[in-house]
């Protein structure tokens, strides 16, 4: 029989994820783009009139991993609102990126506000509201470009504040609420969307300002998808280096709303697209930290917990694999950095679990087989088999005991 020989020459599969270059854009003291690791964000649910509420919102994200939080700014007193918001925290807790979301004509709440937090985000779809028309079957070029013209005005005061103020802004896009002549110009679609934010994104450009951050988010996973692949295809025939905020909106809750999340961020992160994620639950919103740390760990883009490789179990197990994996995880899921495999026996054993750190086999009833990487190191009752496995980390100076 002929068999197929692998050329010496072969060029080795590179499984890394290359990110796309971007700019660095300075939230705080937490930056966006420029290389540095995906940032996670998340946004409260509490009315930001709350100071009390707020801020011990803001604190559990934070806690809890959430590098940048969102709060919702509908008015004026919200906006001062949020002064009193960052003193607190810099009193009870320390300083936290804060992110505010400016909507329906907002230009003087998003210019009070400015001066408060480190970033303002605004929806190009509704910063300046064009009550619809009912009786309007077309745009004219130069209806189009007066209120092209009537943003700009609109925009530049935010702008001048916050490129004077060493601030940042978002550009964030929503496929369910695009400007209606963004709709009649290129109907309900990722163009009108990425049209969208570079208008936006030229305005800000043409009075020196570039901490931008782009968005494009759809409740829709495909439209989310192409409408950010295309605008890192506009982008890159424009010259522009822009970060993008990864998001599918409206996501849902449970297991769905995860899935959902996940398909739509993944995909792009795993095409080396994005600088910043948040996972949109119908939950609380310290659910949807463990979401986006998970996505990034499983794409090897953050390390933030321990990796737990496991085989699915089957006829062949010669030990409850379930149970096991959570004696193992129970005992080691706070060393972070280490790769830890569970295998049910020696066939899925020492093979599929290569890149681990430590591994814990069946090999015969009763017994386990306690690897180093791919080294066999002893064979221990299974009874005893999660306490030398800690015994074999703590020899090797890898265990830190939990807080």
């Amino acid at each position: 029989m002929q068999t197929l020989a692998t050329p010496a020459t072969a060029t080795p599969i590179d499984t890394t994820i290359h990110r796309r270059k971007t700019r660095p854009v300075p939230v705080g003291n937490v930056t966006i783009g420029g290389g540095n690791p995906v940032v996670v964000q998340s946004m409260i649910n509490e009315d930001t009139l709350d100071i009390e509420g707020s801020v011990a919102a803001i604190r559990r994200l934070h806690e809890i991993g959430c590098e940048i939080v969102r709060v919702t700014v509908p008015s004026m007193a919200h906006a001062k609102a949020l002064a009193e918001i960052k003193e607190k925290l810099a009193q009870t807790y320390q300083t936290v990126p804060l992110v505010a979301d400016v909507h329906h004509n907002g230009m003087k709440i998003a210019l009070e506000v400015a001066k408060h937090v480190d970033k303002v985000r605004i929806n190009p779809g509704l910063y300046v509201f064009e009550k619809p028309k009912t009786d309007r079957t077309e745009y004219s070029q130069a209806e189009f470009d007066e209120i092209g013209e009537k943003i700009a005005e609109t925009l530049k005061p935010l702008v001048v504040t916050l490129r004077d103020r060493g601030k940042a802004m978002r550009i964030g896009v929503n496929h369910g609420s695009l400007a209606e002549r963004m709709l009649f110009t290129y109907g309900d679609t990722p163009e009108g969307m990425v049209e969208s934010a570079l208008e936006f994104i030229r305005i800000c450009e043409s009075l020196d300002f570039r901490n931008l951050v782009i968005s494009l988010k759809a409740s829709r996973v495909p439209v989310m998808l192409a409408a950010y692949r295309l605008m890192v295809r506009r982008m890159d025939e424009l010259g522009m280096d822009y970060p993008l905020h990864l998001g599918v909106t409206e996501a849902g809750d449970g297991e769905y709303g995860r899935i959902k999340s996940t398909a739509g961020i993944g995909t792009l992160l795993a095409d080396g697209i994005g600088d910043t994620i948040r996972v949109s639950l119908t939950e609380a919103p310290e659910k949807e930290i463990p979401v986006c740390y998970s996505i990034l760990q499983a794409l090897g883009l953050r390390k933030t917990m321990v990796e737990y490789v496991a085989c699915p179990s089957c006829g062949r197990t010669l030990f409850n694999l379930e149970e096991v994996l959570h004696k193992v995880r129970e005992a080691t899921n706070h060393l972070t950095g280490l790769d830890i495999a569970v295998m049910g026996c020696i066939v899925n054993g020492p093979g599929e679990m290569a890149d681990a750190d430590y591994g814990y086999v069946g090999k015969q009833p009763g017994y386990i087989s306690l690897y180093r990487g791919r080294e066999e190191i002893r064979r221990v009752p299974e009874a005893d088999g999660v306490a030398e496995l800690i015994a074999l980390i703590k020899a090797d100076d890898r265990w830190v005991d939990p807080e």
